[in-house]
């Protein structure tokens, strides 16, 4: 038996009697609130989101076909505990109590005339997958080897953005001698791409073996990331580690099937073909090839060599996707028992940071990582060279916690398990924030996250102030520049002024002779274009790039030609004018037009990040807040960007708090929620 409650902004509270019936009531609930969201999960999970969305999603699934996320799925599923099993079953079976009511509720059912389907009991992990196969980055691989064929072996870490880079989440820890109640304080913010509804869900989750509120992922149970249990409370951040490989394959055709060569030679791989149904064009057929490296994800057996590629990744090896951790999680009552558990996650490799009532501090990396060549980490390596095989695992790093920890995805604790990280300036800034003041409450945390000062101006800021000859509004556009405090501020003409040398900066670098080799991407598929087109690689990699030794560079001359044209323009706008939120919606048809005006930039601490020389729209930043209090549950507080539900009053009436910077109470008390009935 179970019952359903909701705050005044629609979040779930769900009390049951035992924790597989409230696994069931999770798996309705989600599907009552976010049935198209979970409904589109599923089919891009499976690579069926075509048959309702058009051709605009057929890239993504042949990519998920030909990487088998659903088998893969299957896999793991098989492989599971009984008790895992159990209760990942449970949500399915509450998931497909719930999707007609929720369908009902949903527009873009009728919209689009996709019916509900039946969730399978692997789907739940065919999402995660789907979620978190491309979010260790392993297509940036790709862009190293064509770096590397274009411009030479010299040019593999030319695009590094370890000084400038995309956005990333923020977390910190603060100990008790850093609170004014002397107990931990836990907070940050996870920045994925903002999705209408978001992929973060609040809700409570309470039996009688725990009581947890957090964010959970619609479509997969309990609370991963982000929980407080109480006596217990955790957060993560993306380890930026590196754990996918992708190899080089020379595949040949022999009759009806093919042939790899690998460490043994030539041998028979895996191949079948599936059909890819698109809502308003031809079926498509997709060939799916494994070798023993893995599923080759780019090219074929017909197509060049240099881009046939497989893709080499945990879970598809191991057949384990960490998913015991999940009600190990909601069982903690410890850092000690979270740190336990933890020990079984697999991906995405995160920073954690822990703390509980009793005092104990936790900071780790959580997750697999392979040990092999350090060439594998740059590039695509070749399938039948033994030097690139996997050698075992790497240890997770722990570090002892000195009353403040920040995690912010730079080079940390997990320094020696990736490749590229993000910058150093949020870390530092929040470090410096934190530094500011030793009797912290939760209620003051949300001056941390809306923090808009861009230290990452400096750099081309710096070459701007030796920058000479230039025309009078050239000059004074500089001096106004370098009396700007550097903040981000929705309202600040001085903002737009800089996004706008910046993008000029951009667009010149890509003009230039030293990488006019590059223009052209390699002939991978299109869900790869994001980590293989030029601007946005320049955009993200400036401060390095202007200080590459590039053949015939003038940083200098590049500087004062884009001051002369932003000068020109004599642009007035406010940066919030340009810089507004672009939230993705899953329609065959998702264009709309731009949302609020948002402050912050991708290196802010307030990391709302657009593409620099490309577009100021924002598509991605903070998915979700949080301050997770441990002296006082009460005393915590979230928010997402839109709302609690997909459709409904509450689908977006969080949005204005979320752009202000501000944050909910968290509602502990069962007597101030409102119990809801299905009539």
């Amino acid at each position: 038996m179970s019952k359903r409650y909701r705050d005044g902004y629609g979040i779930p509270h769900l009390r049951a009697d035992d924790h597989e019936a409230l696994a069931f009531a999770q798996g309705r609930v989600t599907a009552r609130d976010r049935a198209w969201q979970i409904e589109v999960e599923r089919h891009r999970s499976q690579g069926s989101s075509a048959a309702f969305l058009g051709p605009e999603a057929l890239s993504w699934d042949s990519f998920a076909r030909r990487v088998r996320l659903d088998d893969t799925a299957r896999r793991c599923h098989a492989a599971l505990d009984p008790a895992t099993a159990a209760w990942v079953g449970r949500y399915v079976d509450g998931v497909n109590a719930g999707l007609a009511a929720g369908a009902a509720r949903a527009p873009e059912f009728a919209a689009t005339g996709l019916n509900p389907g039946r969730w399978e009991p692997w789907t739940p992990l065919a999402i995660w997958l789907g979620h978190h196969v491309l979010f260790a980055g392993f297509p940036g691989k790709l862009w190293r080897e064509h770096v590397i064929r274009r411009l030479g072996p010299g040019a593999a870490r030319l695009f590094a953005v370890d000084g400038h880079g995309t956005s990333g989440s923020n977390g910190w820890l603060l100990a008790g001698e850093r609170t004014a109640t002397g107990t931990a304080l836990i907070a940050g913010d996870p920045h994925r791409f903002i999705e209408a509804p978001g992929i973060y869900q609040q809700i409570r989750l309470a039996c009688p073996e725990y009581d947890v509120l957090g964010f959970a992922v619609p479509g997969v149970p309990g609370i991963a990331h982000f929980g407080h249990a109480g006596t217990v409370a955790w957060a993560i951040t993306n380890a930026s580690a590196d754990y996918q490989d992708v190899y080089a394959e020379r595949l040949r055709r022999d009759g009806d099937g093919v042939q790899a060569y690998g460490q043994q030679g030539w041998q028979p791989v895996h191949r079948h073909v599936e059909t890819i149904e698109v809502a308003g064009a031809d079926p498509v057929e997709v060939e799916v090839i494994e070798t023993e490296r893995g599923p080759v994800i780019s090219g074929g057996p017909d197509e060049q060599p240099e881009v046939t590629v497989s893709l080499r990744y945990p879970p598809r090896v191991t057949g384990d996707l960490g998913f015991a951790v999940l009600p190990a999680l909601l069982r903690a009552r410890t850092v000690g028992d979270l740190d336990a558990a933890l020990d079984g996650w697999v991906e995405p490799v995160n920073v954690v940071l822990a703390a509980d009532t009793a005092g104990g501090l936790l900071h780790r990396v959580a997750g697999r990582v392979p040990r092999r060549h350090p060439d594998n980490g740059l590039r695509v390596v070749p399938a039948w060279e033994p030097a690139y095989a996997w050698q075992g695992w790497h240890p997770m790093p722990k570090r002892p916690v000195d009353q403040v920890a920040v995690m912010a995805n730079e080079r940390s604790i997990s320094a020696g398990l990736g490749v590229e990280y993000a910058p150093p300036y949020r870390a530092d800034r929040i470090r410096e924030l934190l530094g500011e003041r030793t009797d912290w409450r939760a209620e003051q945390m949300a001056s941390v996250h809306t923090d808009t000062y861009l230290a990452a101006a400096g750099p081309l800021l710096d070459l701007l102030a030796d920058v000479d000859g230039l025309s009078a509004p050239a000059q004074a556009l500089r001096d106004r520049l370098l009396r700007w405090d550097r903040r981000m501020a929705a309202d600040s003409v001085d903002a737009a002024r800089f996004a706008d040398l910046r993008a000029a900066v951009v667009h010149a670098l890509a003009a230039h002779p030293a990488l006019a080799e590059l223009t052209t991407p390699p002939a991978h598929p299109e869900v790869f274009t994001p980590w293989l087109t030029l601007l946005p690689r320049i955009g993200y990699a400036l401060p390095s790039l202007l200080r590459a030794d590039l053949p015939g560079l003038d940083p200098a001359e590049l500087v004062r030609t884009a001051a002369e044209q932003v000068a020109a323009a004599d642009d007035t706008r406010r940066w919030g004018e340009r810089h507004r939120l672009a939230a993705w919606r899953a329609l065959p048809d998702p264009a709309a037009a731009p949302g609020p005006e948002l402050a912050g930039d991708h290196d802010c601490v307030l990391a709302t990040s657009s593409i620099p020389g490309v577009t100021d729209l924002c598509g991605r930043g903070p998915s979700a807040r949080y301050v997770w209090d441990l002296g006082r549950r009460e005393n915590s507080r979230w928010v997402v960007p839109l709302g609690a539900t997909g459709a409904g009053p509450h689908h977006d009436d969080q949005l204005p708090l979320w752009v202000r910077g501000d944050l909910i109470e968290v509602t502990g008390d069962w007597d101030r929620l409102t119990e809801e009935h299905d009539d």
